[in-house]
Order: structure tokens, then C-alpha cells, then sequence
């Protein structure tokens, strides 16, 4: 049972995760189910960069061995401590990071597996509404670059940032330990280098944005190109393409210059600092050793440290770069796809029961833009088993009285019945399993015929689906096919003409069987002939269904039990066909305005 979660601000639909809206607590929500994982990953990468970074500690005892220019007769005893730190330094290394390697092996597809999960299980409960409003395709990437930069976030934090942190740390102690002032010579460093390293990013960030923003402008516009590459042929405008696409393409390469111009700028930085720590250490390091200050071992110590310093440090400005370039797309996702849901079910919403299939609107007022309203107290009763045709003016309000029955929006005051149960206190889930709608452009899986048409029930048999095919007028085109029923249709059905796609869905509608049917100018794809034959099928399949049917070409309708007649959000009319032709009123008026079949779209 669904359930309304509400906040000030905030309602998500209690099917859907409850996922945060600040961006790290969005990271968070996603690596819990991981965190004993992650803790082991932390020490071992801790063991792995202490073990890297005290290399130059056993190189310094080894050094200082030579330095007291040991008895040879002892050599193995002399070098034996030194020689058995640096191995074991050398294969703890090496076994915590590829331990470390395992562990991120076990997390990573399994995390980009729920971040996907969980965006996509909160992105279902949106409203048609909101879908609308997004591309389908920029919904389906932002969920692929979430998934992925929470992953990247999460790596760059364990196996970029908090080693360098360990690094850092064990350097300064070791360091320290050899002599303060060289040791807090390569903190001061360390301090400022980190400090600019991350000004110097939040800096760069913007241009990093809008240089991938153009890129993905750039990607558009050649997608679009490609799209429409038949049109550019037919009207000779091939030509006038690459110079259109040109324009785009150098303000791709202006924004490119000036981001990498500034990461040079950023690269002559970290070569300075890196020259400054290496040529000051050593200096500091040969005068401390001149003073008697420092042994030899310390000395080498201190240069090896140097050097494993800058080697991890030269690249943490690009590192932060891209860290915020990650944490930016998961903050683009979360604010994308982790919205209040526009429609959820009520707290104590239970299954709707159709029975009888009697729907009623009452004192209904609708409005999609606050002062515009479509409806105003609409009240109006269809009977069970009653077939009733929808018609009028594009804008009357046809499609939304059906959308309202579909609950794919919610009148601000009034009640919807079905059955005298209002659809607003029942579950989304009951209403839809008991609505069937036939619609005038349908949309089809990439996926097989056979998967298609048994979407109306999912445990259908072979006997049962081509009952339905049958009764659609799909078969002949599905058997003349050399895959038959187990052919793919294409995305969103491409492969198949419009006729074909909207059999599909009239076979998919007839397996499903429920109660209400909706139809919206469900066979306006077809030839004459056919839209005879499954007019009559569809006829017979109705039964005691009630039907409801949204029509421009008048005739499809006109042997329905009920004609409502809409115009500007008002039913003016309602009747039979003789009846509204005899009375020579609106209805009429739509009769003998509708040319070669169909209505205009409007009033003259």
C-alpha cells in the first residue's frame, strides 16, 4: 500500500526510496549498504601509501649501514634490518593495493548498480507532468553519469585524496623526527600547496563547466544533424549544415582554448612549487648535513621523501578538478530526478474494486496554470457498461477529462468516482490495473511482438496472445515477419509503420481485459478496411466494458450509446448521434464542418 511522506516543502510517493536532496547525503545514502567495504578500503589503502611513502626510511638505514663502513665479515648482519624493512615494505605495498584493487572490484559495479537503482525506482513515481517536461533521453543519461560520478566521487576520495593525505602525514612525522626545521619546511610547503591547489580548482571549475557544456551542446546539434540528415538532401541544404555546424563547433574550440589555457597556467604552478620543494629540501638538507645536523641516511631520506612528495602532489589541482566535476554531476542528478513527486496516493489509499465501471465527476475544477482554469464544477455521470464518445474543438478539454479519469493529474477541488470510490483515496497501481487506454501515437518496448502484446498480461499464454492479435488485425503482418513473433519492434517501435504500431497496442489493450476502456482515437493509423474489421472486433470485445472514446473523425463515433460534446471546458451537448443531429446544435455544427472525415482544429 502506498503511502504519503510530507515535509514543508516536500512529498515523495512511499514507494520510492527516500533519497536526500543535498548532494552529500545523496553519496552517503548510496554507500551505506557498503560501509564495513569502505572502511576496509581505507585501511588498506593507508597500509599502502604508509608503506609507499616509508620506503625512503629503510633506504635511510641501509645508507646509514654504509656510512659506518661495517666489517665484512658481518655484512649480513649489518644489512639485515634494513634489508628485510624495505622488502616487507615493498610486499605490504604491494598486498594492499591490490587488496585495496579486490575490494573496489566487489564495490564499484555494485554501487553504480544502486545509485541506478535507486534514481530510476524514485524517477517512476513522477507524474506525466514532469515527464513532459524532460527529455526521455537526458533523464536516462543523467541517470548513467549520477551512477558514475558517485563511483568516481567515492574512488577520488579513498584512492586519490586520502592517501595523499597519509603520505602527507607519515612525510612530516619522519621529517620531523630527522629535524624540525626541515620538517616544517615541507609542512609550510605542503600547507600553502594544498591551499592554492584548491583555489586554484574552484577557479578553473567554471571553466571546466562550460566548456562540457558546449561539448554537450555541440554533441546535440550533431545528433539533430544526423537526425535530420534526409531532410538536409531533400531540400539541397547540406551545404548550409556544415556551416551551421561550424559556428558550434568553433565555439567549442574558443571555450576549449580557454580552459586549457588556464590549466596551463595551473601546470606552471605546480611545476614551480614542485622545483621549490625539491631544489629547498635537498639545499636545506646538504647544509644540514655540512653542519653535522643530519647522517648521510637522513639525507637520502629527505630527498626520497621530496621526491615522493611532488610526485603525488603535481597532480592534485587536476584531481580536485575533477573531483568537483564529478561532485557537480551528482548534484545536477539530485536536482534533476530527486523533485516532490506531483502525485501520490494518500495515507490510507487501498485497492480500487471495479465492479460495474460507473464513473462520475463531481463539482471537478481543474486548472495546468493557476487563472486558466479548463474546468469549472464539472458534473457529469457515465453509466456502467455505457459507451460514450468524447468530441470537440482541439483545447475543449477532451483529453484532459481523460487524463483526470487516469489520474494523470489531479483536480484541485471536486471528487472523481468510480464505482463511488473516490480514485484520489485509492492506489495508482489498482486504478491503472483496471483502466486500459488505446492511444493515438502508441509507444512500444524494444523489445520483442510477443513481449509487446503480453505487457497487457504479463503471464499470458501463446493462445492467448494471438487471440488478441487476431482480433487487432495483427497476425498477417506479425507471421509474414522472419522472426514472427519473437521480432524486436526498434525503440519506441520504429521498426513498424503507424498502422502497425497501433494494432500492437489494441492486441496489448484486448489481452489486458480490464473494465474501463479508453479509447483516444485509437485507430486513426489505419487504412479504412482494417479500422472496419477491429472496429467491429473492438465492438465486440467492449461487451459490458464502460468506453469511453476520443474522436476527431466523427463517424468512428457515431454508433455509441452517448455523444458528450465539449467545448471550451464546458459540455454543451449530450445525446445520442440522431438525437444531437435532430436538435441542429453544436454537435450538428461539428457534423457539417468536418472535412473529408476529420474536424478542424478549431472555429472559424
Amino acid at each position: 500500500m502506498s503511502k504519503k511522506t510530507n515535509t514543508a516543502d516536500f512529498q515523495r510517493s512511499a514507494d520510492a526510496p527516500v533519497l536526500p536532496t543535498h548532494t552529500v547525503s545523496f553519496i552517503w545514502y548510496c554507500l551505506r549498504r557498503f560501509r564495513s567495504l569502505i572502511g576496509l578500503m581505507l585501511i588498506l589503502e593507508t597500509g599502502q601509501a604508509a608503506g609507499s611513502i616509508l620506503v625512503p626510511y629503510a633506504i635511510k638505514a641501509l645508507m646509514d649501514a654504509v656510512a659506518a663502513q661495517p666489517d665484512v665479515t658481518v655484512l649480513w648482519e649489518t644489512f639485515k634490518q634494513p634489508l628485510l624493512l624495505l622488502i616487507g615494505l615493498n610486499v605490504a605495498e604491494i598486498l594492499f593495493s591490490r587488496g585495496s584493487g579486490a575490494v573496489l572490484i566487489i564495490i564499484g559495479p555494485r554501487l553504480r548498480q544502486r545509485t541506478s537503482q535507486l534514481l530510476y525506482a524514485y524517477l517512476q513515481q513522477h507524474s506525466p507532468r514532469y515527464f513532459g517536461n524532460h527529455f526521455a533521453g537526458s533523464l536516462a543519461h543523467r541517470i548513467s553519469e549520477t551512477a558514475i560520478s558517485v563511483n568516481h566521487t567515492t574512488w577520488s576520495v579513498l584512492c586519490d585524496f586520502w592517501p595523499i593525505s597519509v603520505t602527507f602525514m607519515v612525510s612530516v612525522t619522519l621529517l620531523l623526527q630527522v629535524h624540525r626545521g626541515l620538517g616544517g619546511f615541507v609542512a609550510g610547503w605542503m600547507f600553502l600547496y594544498v591551499a592554492l591547489s584548491y583555489w586554484l580548482a574552484t577557479r578553473c571549475q567554471p571553466y571546466a563547466q562550460n566548456y562540457a557544456a558546449t561539448r554537450s551542446l555541440v554533441n546535440g546539434k550533431i545528433v539533430d544533424a544526423v537526425s535530420n540528415m534526409l531532410n538536409a538532401k531533400l531540400f539541397a541544404r547540406l551545404d548550409f549544415e556544415r556551416e551551421y555546424l561550424d559556428g558550434f563547433l568553433e565555439t567549442e574550440v574558443q571555450q576549449g582554448r580557454r580552459t586549457f589555457w588556464y590549466m596551463e597556467r595551473v601546470r606552471w604552478f605546480q611545476f614551480t612549487a614542485a622545483a621549490i620543494l625539491k631544489i629547498g629540501t635537498i639545499g636545506y638538507a646538504l647544509q644540514l648535513w655540512r653542519l653535522g645536523e643530519i647522517s648521510v641516511g637522513d639525507f637520502a631520506m629527505s630527498t626520497g621523501l621530496a621526491l615522493l612528495v611532488i610526485g603525488d602532489a603535481r597532480n592534485l589541482t587536476r584531481r580536485f578538478l575533477e573531483f568537483f566535476e564529478y561532485v557537480g554531476n551528482v548534484a545536477n542528478g539530485v536536482d534533476t530526478i530527486v523533485k516532490p513527486h506531483d502525485i501520490i496516493d494518500a495515507p490510507d489509499a487501498q485497492p480500487l474494486n471495479i465492479k460495474a465501471g460507473r464513473i462520475e465527476f463531481q463539482n471537478v475544477c481543474f486548472a495546468y496554470e493557476p487563472g486558466r482554469p479548463v474546468f469549472k464544477n464539472l458534473n457529469i455521470s457515465i453509466e456502467s457498461g455505457q459507451r460514450v464518445g468524447l468530441v470537440g474543438f482541439s483545447g475543449s478539454g477532451k483529453s484532459t477529462f481523460v487524463s483526470l479519469i487516469l489520474r494523470n493529474y489531479e483536480p484541485q477541488s471536486g471528487r472523481i468516482l468510480i464505482d463511488g470510490q473516490d480514485i484520489l483515496q485509492a492506489t495508482q497501481d489498482s486504478l491503472h490495473e483496471q483502466v486500459s487506454l488505446i492511444p493515438q501515437d502508441p509507444s512500444l518496448f524494444h523489445r520483442s511482438l510477443k513481449d509487446n502484446i503480453a505487457y497487457g498480461r504479463l503471464h499470458a499464454n501463446a493462445a492467448d496472445i494471438q487471440t488478441a492479435t487476431k482480433l487487432a488485425h495483427a497476425d498477417h503482418f506479425i507471421d509474414a515477419m522472419p522472426e514472427g513473433y519473437d521480432s524486436l519492434v526498434g525503440e519506441r517501435g520504429v521498426k513498424l509503420s503507424g498502422g502497425q504500431r497501433q494494432r500492437i497496442a489494441i492486441a496489448r489493450v484486448m489481452l489486458k481485459d480490464a473494465p474501463i476502456l479508453i479509447l483516444d482515437e485509437a485507430t486513426s493509423s489505419l487504412d479504412s478496411v482494417t479500422e472496419k474489421a477491429i472496429q467491429e472486433n473492438l465492438d465486440r470485445v467492449m461487451g459490458k466494458k464502460t468506453v469511453i472514446a476520443v474522436a476527431h473523425r466523427l463517424s468512428t463515433i457515431a454508433h455509441l450509446d452517448r455523444i458528450l460534446v465539449f467545448d471550451k471546458g464546458c459540455i454543451v451537448e449530450d445525446g445520442n448521434h440522431d438525437d444531437l443531429l435532430a436538435k441542429q446544435g453544436f454537435y450538428y455544427q461539428l457534423w457539417t464542418m468536418q472535412a473529408g472525415g476529420f474536424l478542424p482544429d478549431e472555429r472559424d
